[in-house]
Order: C-alpha cells, then sequence, then structure tokens
C-alpha cells in the first residue's frame, strides 16, 4: 500500500517545505567518504550556464538537479538535460531518492508545449523524460506522457524520444498509452535488486516492474527498451546475475549499473563502494547474456550519455538483424 502525505496544503512561496517529511523520523546515518574514481568536478562551462537558462526560463524541472545527479556538469556541458514531468514532488518514498516527497500539486496543462520549446531551443537530437511516481492520478500521469511525447514530435520531429517511467502500479491502460505515443525508448528501472525492495524500494513490486517491460515488448517489439539497477546497497553478485537473467527474460535490451550515492544522512546507507574492475566485470557478463547495450561504471546513471546509447543501440540491433547501420527503429 501506498501512503501520500499531505504534508503542506497550501505551501508558501519560497517553499519552504521539508524535502523528506517521511524520513525526519529515521536513524542517522553517516555519509561514507567517497573514492577517488567517483569525485567530479563542479560545473563551470558557459554552456552549463546557457542551459540553465533555458530550463529557468521555461519553467522546467529536471532529475538532474532534483536527484542530485553527479553528471550534471558534464551532461548540461553539452546542453543535454532529463526533464522531469508532472511536478516536483514524488507521491513514494523510496530510501535512495533525493526527490522532494509528499502530496503534489496539480498538473500544469502548459507542461508539454514548455517542453518541447526546451528541447527546440536546446537543439536536442535526443531527450530523455522522466517523471516523479504520481500514485494520485487515476491514470499515474501516462496521459501526460503522451501528450508531452506529441509535443515534442511537433515541435521537433527529429528528435529521438526516451522515457524513464514509473511502474503505474494500480493503473490499468496507463502503460498502453504511454507505447501508443511511440517514445523510440521506454525505460523502466528496477534500482535494486528484489531482496532489497522492502527497505530500498518499498512501494514498487519487482516482478510487476519485469512484467511492466516485458509488457512494452508484446505491444510494440521494435520498441527499444531499458533498465538500471544501483549497487552499493548490500546486494550479493549473485542477486544481480540473476537480475539480469530476468530482465532478459523480459527481452529487455539494454542495461545500466552505476553505485548508488547517499543524499543525506536520512537515506539509505552506502553498505560499499563497488571497484571499476567489478563494473567491468559485470558490463562483461551482461553482454554474455543477450543485451545489446551495457553501461557499467561508478557514474552511470539512466539518462547519462542517453543519445550516444541511443545510437550504439540502434547499430548493435541492425548488426544483430543483419540490416543496414541507418535504419530507424
Amino acid at each position: 500500500m501506498v501512503t501520500i502525505l499531505d504534508t503542506v496544503s497550501t505551501p508558501a512561496k519560497d517553499d519552504a517545505r521539508p524535502r523528506h517529511p517521511e524520513k525526519a523520523h529515521r536513524p542517522d546515518n553517516p555519509i561514507k567518504r567517497k573514492p577517488a574514481w567517483i569525485r567530479v568536478k563542479a560545473p563551470t562551462s558557459p554552456v552549463y550556464r546557457e542551459t540553465q537558462q533555458v530550463v529557468r526560463g521555461n519553467n522546467l524541472v529536471t532529475v538532474c538537479e532534483e536527484a542530485g545527479c553527479p553528471n550534471i556538469g558534464e551532461c548540461w556541458s553539452k546542453k543535454h538535460a532529463s526533464f522531469m514531468i508532472l511536478g516536483d514532488t514524488c507521491t513514494r518514498a523510496c530510501a535512495f531518492c533525493n526527490v522532494r516527497t509528499g502530496m503534489p500539486g496539480p498538473v500544469d496543462p502548459n507542461e508539454p508545449s514548455g517542453i518541447a520549446e526546451a528541447v527546440a531551443a536546446m537543439g536536442l537530437e535526443h531527450v530523455v523524460i522522466t517523471s516523479v511516481d504520481r500514485d494520485d492520478l487515476d491514470d499515474g500521469g501516462a496521459g501526460h506522457f503522451a501528450d508531452v511525447i506529441h509535443a515534442i514530435r511537433g515541435r521537433s520531429p527529429s528528435t529521438t524520444i526516451e522515457v524513464l517511467t514509473p511502474d503505474f502500479l494500480r493503473k490499468p491502460g496507463a502503460l498502453e498509452t504511454v507505447v501508443t505515443a511511440r517514445p523510440d525508448v521506454f525505460n523502466h528501472n528496477l534500482e535494486t535488486v528484489p531482496s532489497k525492495y522492502l527497505k530500498v524500494r518499498p512501494g514498487a513490486r519487482y516482478f510487476h516492474s519485469i512484467r511492466l517491460l516485458q509488457r512494452v515488448k508484446e505491444l510494440d517489439p521494435a520498441m527499444f527498451t531499458k533498465s538500471g539497477i544501483m549497487v552499493g546497497l548490500g546486494e550479493e553478485r549473485n542477486e544481480v546475475l540473476q537480475l539480469m537473467d530476468d530482465l532478459r527474460t523480459a527481452d529487455v535490451d539494454f542495461l545500466t549499473i552505476g553505485q548508488y550515492l547517499q543524499p543525506s544522512s536520512k537515506h539509505h546507507t552506502v553498505e560499499r563502494f563497488v571497484t571499476p574492475e567489478e563494473f567491468k566485470a559485470f558490463e562483461k557478463i551482461a553482454y554474455a547474456k543477450g543485451f545489446l547495450k551495457v553501461s557499467a561504471s561508478p557514474l552511470t546513471r539512466s539518462s547519462h550519455h542517453a543519445g550516444e546509447d541511443f545510437a550504439d543501440l540502434r547499430k548493435a540491433r541492425a548488426a544483430r538483424i543483419g540490416t543496414p547501420t541507418d535504419v530507424t527503429s
């Protein structure tokens, strides 16, 4: 069962709401010092500031900022951004996530056009659209996802679109709405192995998420599917390998694996920092299991290098089925 907390019915203009009200009474977990291989430089480039101005000027929310992504400096300096729709407040309270939680506000009907304008202004060849969980909406926000996809297609028809969706748990017909809008890539993250769901992702169900990804392929076999996990949450190596098999059973094309980084002392602790060598081993095994594309490194995130990865996906599929590499799926 998902509990929705209405922490602020009438938020102040300066938005002084607590970011994670449901975590306030949890015991503190000390934040471990990061090893040298996952430290990043602070963003300073002029292009980063230009991207920031486009985002601010269109009153948009990005997961890059809301989730505290360590790659924001690199991505925004290349004019890459992942837009987060349906507001900045999530109805769930996952132990790993830094996105604000509580009762969301109403859906902004102007958001699809605003995102389409930003995509055009930034000249994006590939765009990632994600969202908070909206358990309060009858369709979980699926219709809004479709509206955003259609708006981008209308404004920038050559831009390829990747969606990173919630699980639409107990939202009949929601998945079908998004798939019918025909994004180029459908991404839904498992986040962690099933044994960790109760503590890490309590509002979700592992096998529902597997089934969601499998259903995408049943609805549109040509659509690329993608999923990702974090490691360092206490999972066992064999559990990660089993998760790979579960995703391949669902015919998922692309797997991302990155290091979990603890946003605050109230979030789940980092059990360990996985070495770059271990990530390389995971990558090799995943390719052997049949994924078309694998990205596994300490700083890998779902949307990191998404445009380049999409090009690699198309080439890998073309090579596997023996068609020219300039095909469009």
